[in-house]
């Protein structure tokens, strides 16, 4: 079974070869006409009578390759895209000749036409040679066989029945040989087919401007297959619905390696065969398997980037909620015991336990301002509910260090960009109250291009080293997380400065 069915593909390409061969024996002997009647138009288009000849002549020549196309992909299986239409012409007749004269694609179908006589004619030539030896074998034989007169001797020997039958049994070797030859033209043909007719892929160009030529359709999208997750993607990562059937949308799946790699999302009523769509998809799968891990990658990065502020404005949301259970819970069971204890010292007044009833009022009213420290620490409750500028207010107040802020914010920021913004300068002023040595610092935070910027400066001693301490790499993690950048200049003996550009979302500006 396996050698009849090599043996009828080896019929069939032979068939192919031949078929193709015979439909370019007249598409040669009209391109020769197309090309000299070109020639002839162009040449009498300057003195402007050869603009119909000339107009003539290059729609036959693009008739002709369309015609040659539509054979190697029905006998050659090229795929070779559609011929590019012709360039629009206007104006005079001279200028309408110099439109079709700078006509880069034509030139490109008068070469291919110009040198079609000698590749067709040697091709032709071998391919005859073999089937001119099977008719004259055949001939002989039946002569022989049949005692036909006119061939008395074949070489040394007499033609007669022996020798038309040792011919017979020559002619399907002939045969063999006839479609040994053509299966081997039908490979020298599919060869030379994607040296001319097959247009080669700009390593440079972007894959998508690449098929949407080759196909046609300007309106053509790639969505890349992530087969980890099981989901389509564009270029930048975000995931792709593949259109439905009635949608006027199409799609066709690219593979490499047998593995499913894109999907070209073309129109449904696209003027080519599917064959086009499947051979633009074979020729780019490299390309757009190139093209799927750069895609893959950056949706990892997105995926990542979301995952990590999803992580921070859990952590935020953590804080918001200790603060509360700190400010509803301890913080106001203890703040009853103080009242408690006043109602106390007021009834053993000049009692010998009346001292001890202070100490330890003064002690819970340490333990309240300790307890609001912290509450302010995992997250003011004044942020949530004011806003970054009185929240910013506070803590310049409480720094031991005299600090100027400057808060040009209108209005509310998104949680995340002003839970960022504050812990910038909650971070930065504890860092200048314990390690500056400063006499003074300042807070600026304004808008500049739709981001947030935070300056926090001292006059202090400079010299910070990020990598020395876990706060600030703690705060660049921070502020990564909302895509923000934090850059530190702190030279030696002249304080230091930190910035902070945090962006915000686009549907946040709107």
């Amino acid at each position: 079974m396996t050698t009849a069915l090599q043996l009828d593909l080896r019929a069939q390409r032979a068939w192919h070869a031949l078929a193709y061969l015979a439909i370019n024996v007249p598409i040669t002997i009209l391109g020769v006409i197309a090309v000299i009647a070109l020639a002839l138009g162009a040449a009498l288009s300057m003195i402007g009578i050869g603009l119909p000849l000339l107009l003539g002549a290059a729609s036959l020549c693009r008739w002709l390759v369309r015609l040659d196309r539509r054979a190697a992909n029905r006998f050659l299986d090229l795929h070779v895209p559609p011929v590019p239409a012709a360039v629009p012409t206007t104006g005079t007749l001279r200028q309408r000749s110099h439109d079709v004269l700078a006509d880069r694609a034509l030139w490109r179908m008068v070469a291919l036409l110009a040198t079609k006589p000698l590749i067709i004619g040697v091709l032709l030539v071998v391919g005859i040679v073999p089937v001119i030896l099977l008719a004259v074998i055949l001939v002989l034989a039946v002569q022989g066989v049949a005692g036909v007169d006119g061939v008395d001797s074949l070489g040394p020997w007499q033609l007669g029945v022996g020798i038309g039958l040792v011919l017979c049994v020559l002619v399907p070797a002939g045969g063999v040989l006839v479609i040994a030859t053509f299966e081997a033209l039908h490979s020298v043909l599919c060869t030379i087919g994607r040296a001319r007719l097959v247009p080669r892929a700009s390593a440079s160009g972007p894959v998508r401007e690449l098929l949407a030529e080759s196909l046609g359709d300007s309106t053509v999208s790639i969505a890349y297959w992530l087969p980890d997750r099981g989901v389509f993607v564009d270029e930048s990562g975000a995931r792709v619905t593949l259109p439905e059937p009635g949608s006027g949308r199409t799609w066709t799946a690219v593979e490499r390696d047998g593995r499913r790699v894109a999907a070209i999302v073309h129109d449904v009523a696209l003027d080519t065969s599917m064959e086009l769509v499947q051979a633009a998809a074979a020729a780019s799968s490299l390309a757009i398997d190139n093209e799927r891990l750069k895609a893959d990658l950056r949706a990892r990065v997105a995926e990542l980037r979301v995952s990590r502020q999803r992580i921070v404005e859990a952590a935020d949301d953590a804080r918001r909620r200790i603060e509360r259970d700190l400010h509803d819970g301890a913080q106001q069971q203890l703040l009853a015991l103080a009242l408690e204890l006043r109602v106390l010292r007021s009834r053993i007044n000049g009692h010998e336990a009346a001292p001890l009833v202070d100490g330890l009022a003064e002690r819970l009213e340490v333990a309240l301002g300790e307890l609001r420290e912290l509450a302010r620490g995992i997250h003011p409750a004044l942020l949530t509910q004011s806003g970054l500028g009185p929240a910013v207010g506070a803590l310049a107040e409480r720094t031991p260090v005299p600090v100027q802020t400057a808060v040009a914010i209108e209005g509310r920021l998104p949680a995340p960009i002003e839970s960022a913004a504050y812990f910038v300068v909650a971070e930065a002023l504890t860092n200048v109250a314990r390690y500056a040595h400063a006499s003074q610092a300042s807070v600026a935070i304004g808008r500049d291009n739709g981001d947030v910027v935070v300056v926090v400066s001292d006059d202090g001693v400079g010299g910070v080293d990020v990598a020395a301490g876990s706060g600030l790499r703690g705060l660049q993690d921070r502020v990564a997380a909302v895509d923000g950048t934090l850059q530190i200049d702190s030279p030696n003996g002249a304080g230091t400065t930190l910035r902070a550009r945090i962006p915000i979302p686009a549907e946040a500006r709107r």
